[in-house]
């Protein structure tokens, strides 16, 4: 090679070095990059695709009633549960699925391999099962599509194969199943309430649906995999389910190239119980209440106010319904039973109803802030009185010759209230109504609360129903009917409220800390002179403590001091062929110093049927207080008994 010639070669040579050393600097930039650069991207990558995360709920808070009864509580739930990714599991299903692929084979059956996939898991399951049964003299069936879906979106969790052990079962596989065995027994926990049916619309029920992860949960960008949480639907466990949840417990797994899981978990944190709450309801009274509807199988509803703290001390709704049929599980058959038997509502704060003659004591106030009468105005009731050519009588045929405030309050003579309102005026009885808070939600911390009360006016009537107001109008709403509605909670808030002599507002189903008290608005006065609102108390009280009042079944003759406020009330509703009355009581006790106060309705339940409140409501109120003061004899004031015995009905 001449000297030319090689020194073109080695120029070629160089080249070519060039060249391989930027392909070396290239592969190695690449690798570098790679292994510097973006080993974080692929180290997440590699996490997602090989961890799963496991979220668990936390056990709900408990309820307490104001004395520190438990009312709601968690008890455990035993379940036999099976570990789909356990290796002796996942082996065992690989063998059934071969035993079956080959003998479809041998019969020359057509088969697919989804189909046969399942029927192996179930087949595997079911000799599980099989044993369990022997055990405890079952006879438990899996169901294979139910599995199917499990093993397919929550394989990371544990299959229930028995979810209703009881505690002597459980006892009995705990004891007999080998430690290393793919089936396991569980407990879970679930709601129970111990006084069953009493106040079931306030405690409101729970059912189960997917956790939704929270946020600051670790583990929010690997696949996620939930048992089912207790979320409250009605009730307290409703309004208050931020507050009883428990903090939701995470588990994270590492997972083989078949996903399944090996190994303890790499991160773990554990549920934690919600908080407990401590309710103001009195299950003593509560259960007097719920047990004198039931002597009668009565329907309607009551509610009973502490009256230093506006607090609920007791809330009946009737029909009712067993809260434990409706935990773990609520069944088709129970939800339909109730929902025919009418017993999903909460009457207390649900239903309006006409107030009836309850109300004819905001036309008496309304009257006497008016001017309009005194203590002493006295009105000739003739039975009958003529209202812009219309007829207006009084109730039950009475004929009480001339009345004054106490006795008609006492007598609850319909003539007068009907003159005292129409000296008065729709415009000034509304306008009352409206200062009382009859004409919307009390704010009670409870949810589904009506909107449909009604106080009605001029302007009400021609918009609703595009008429103009008549004093036959108002000589209806003077007697609590006509447009009129009001639920049980208002009745029992303007009770307390003509007791204290000032508005209530706000009634709380949680007892309230002295702090929480404190900061409670201050309630408005009622506006009533102590003369005034006297003559009003003094009245009240002649309908409990004489012995002809229309409420003297719920006197406590034989309690000294007990002296009770009241009035009863039939409210008319009309139907087809007739009407149907419902019974009204409202009081408060002791009526020179009062305490608590209540208002009740039993509903009437065939057309045209007398149903009174002195008879029908009123004896329901008299258990209800005595069981009070049997509890606050402090709260009595001894005086001297003014009335004969009354025997109850």
């Amino acid at each position: 090679m001449t000297p030319e010639e090689h020194q073109k070669y080695q120029a070629r040579l160089w080249i070519f070095y060039a060249i391989l050393g930027v392909i070396i600097l290239t592969l190695v930039g690449g690798l570098g990059f790679r292994q510097i650069i973006e080993s974080s991207a692929y180290a997440e990558k590699e996490k997602r695709q090989n961890q799963r995360r496991i979220l668990t709920p936390g056990p709900r808070g408990n309820m307490f009633d104001r004395d520190g009864r438990l009312v709601v509580a968690n008890r455990p739930q035993f379940s036999a549960v099976v570990h789909l990714s356990d290796e002796s599991i996942r082996r065992a299903f690989r063998a059934e699925y071969l035993a079956l692929v080959r003998d479809h084979r041998e019969r020359g059956e057509k088969f697919r391999s989804r189909n046969l996939e399942i029927q192996a898991r179930a087949n595997v399951i079911q000799s599980y099962l099989d044993n369990i049964n022997l055990m405890l003299g079952r006879d438990d069936k899996v169901e294979a599509r139910s599995l199917s879906r499990h093993f397919e979106t929550n394989t990371y969790l544990p299959y229930k194969i028995i979810d209703d052990l009881s505690r002597e079962e459980f006892a009995i596989l705990l004891e007999s199943e080998p430690i290393n065995s793919a089936v396991d027994v569980y407990v879970s926990s679930v709601r129970h309430y111990p006084y069953e049916s009493a106040a079931a619309h306030t405690l409101g029920y729970v059912s189960t649906s997917l956790l939704e992860p929270r946020e600051g949960l670790p583990g929010s960008d690997l696949r996620t995999f939930q048992s089912k949480g207790i979320f409250g639907r009605n009730g307290i466990e409703k309004f208050y389910d931020t507050e009883l949840q428990g903090s939701m417990g995470t588990e994270i797994w590492t997972i083989d190239v078949n996903g399944y899981k090996f190994s303890d978990p790499i991160q773990r944190i554990f549920p934690r119980k919600g908080n407990d709450l401590q309710l103001s309801l009195d299950m003593d009274l509560q259960m007097v209440a719920e047990e004198q509807f039931d002597k009668y199988e009565s329907e309607g509803a009551l509610v009973a106010i502490d009256l230093n703290t506006v607090e609920i001390l007791a809330m009946v709704s009737k029909p009712d319904f067993n809260l434990n049929d409706t935990s773990p599980s609520f069944s088709t058959r129970a939800f339909k039973e109730i929902e025919e038997r009418g017993a999903w509502e909460n009457k207390a704060i649900r239903r309006p109803y006409p107030p009836g003659s309850p109300f004819k004591l905001v036309t008496a106030i309304a009257a006497l802030k008016a001017g309009m009468i005194d203590e002493n105005t006295v009105f000739d009731c003739q039975n009958q009185m003529m209202v812009s050519g219309m007829k207006f009588v009084c109730h039950s045929g009475n004929h009480h010759g001339e009345v004054s405030l106490r006795d008609a309050i006492k007598k609850s003579c319909n003539i007068y209230f009907y003159n005292a309102a129409l000296k008065t005026g729709v415009d000034l009885l509304s306008q009352e109504a409206i200062f009382l808070g009859l004409d919307k939600p009390t704010g009670i911390n409870l949810p589904n609360e009506t909107r449909h009360m009604i106080v009605p006016s001029k302007e009400y009537k021609k918009e609703r129903h595009q008429a103009s107001w008549y004093p036959g109008d108002t000589a209806n709403m003077a007697i609590g009917q006509g447009f009129l509605l009001t639920t049980p909670m208002q009745m029992a808030l303007l009770t307390g409220s003509i007791a204290r002599n000032e508005v209530i507002t706000q009634p709380s189903i949680l007892k309230q800390s002295p702090k929480e008290l404190v900061m409670r608005p201050a309630p408005r006065p009622l506006g009533l002179p102590p003369s005034l609102h006297k003559a009003v108390v003094e009245g009240m009280e002649k309908v409990v403590q004489d012995g002809d009042g229309t409420g003297r079944f719920a006197n406590l003759r034989d309690v000294d001091g007990a002296r009770i406020a009241g009035k009863t009330g039939t409210a008319q509703v009309r139907r087809k062929g007739g009407t149907i009355e419902h019974a009204w009581f409202v009081a408060f006790a002791p009526a020179n110093d009062p305490q608590i106060a209540l208002a009740l309705i039993v509903e009437g339940k065939n057309l045209n049927e007398g149903h009174g409140g002195g008879t029908n409501a009123a004896p329901i109120a008299h258990y209800v207080l005595r069981k009070y003061f049997e509890k606050h004899p402090e709260d009595l004031r001894p005086q001297t008994p003014t009335i004969a015995n009354v025997a109850l009905p």
